[in-house]
């Protein structure tokens, strides 16, 4: 990532990785806040055009929001990476299949029909690299599907809601 970029860490694995993956101020955690972090993080990059903004949700989250799709094609911020980690089950109640997953739903497909043109699967590490780095240096908005193996997150995020909010509020007060 680059300095100043914010990424928004949906609930369960997503939130889990981005954890793990090193903590920064411009990291905001969802917890237990099923759905909403592709909305927040397209109010952060409406709020903040300069920035490059990068939701990481879950299947299961986003068929709780499955709107917010058409908002961001109505929108069409430029700077929005939505990744999509695709398990095929709500992982952290239970491993219970999604909807998507028992009628073979294509989510990435939605999101083309809502109006998002630069929508894609990754088929496997090199091709996400490809779509990370053209989704980094072109306009979007920009939605990136990946299929995942349903392994359980190898750590849990701290439980501390309102340091997230202050340290995110000051980074995101912070120029580009």
């Amino acid at each position: 990532l680059n300095a100043g970029e914010a990424v928004v860490g949906g609930i369960g694995n997503t939130n889990f990785d981005l954890w793990c993956a090193g903590q920064r101020p411009e990291n905001f955690y969802m917890l237990g806040s099923m759905g909403l972090a592709i909305p927040i993080a397209l109010g952060v990059a409406i709020a903040q055009p300069d920035r490059r903004v990068i939701a990481l949700e879950g299947d299961g989250s986003l068929l709780m929001q499955l709107g917010c799709l058409s908002t961001i094609a109505a929108q069409a911020p430029k700077n929005l990476v939505v990744i999509l980690w695709d398990n095929g089950i709500y992982q952290i109640t239970g491993g219970q299949g999604t909807p998507a997953a028992a009628a073979r739903t294509d989510i990435v497909a939605i999101a083309r029909a809502s109006g998002i043109a630069n929508a894609a699967w990754a088929a496997d590490e090199a091709e996400f690299d490809a779509l990370i780095a053209k989704a980094l240096a072109t306009d979007g908005p920009h939605v990136i599907g990946v299929k995942i193996d349903n392994e359980p997150g190898r750590n849990q995020t701290d439980r501390d809601p309102i340091r997230f909010r202050e340290s995110f509020m000051r980074a995101m007060a912070q120029p580009v």
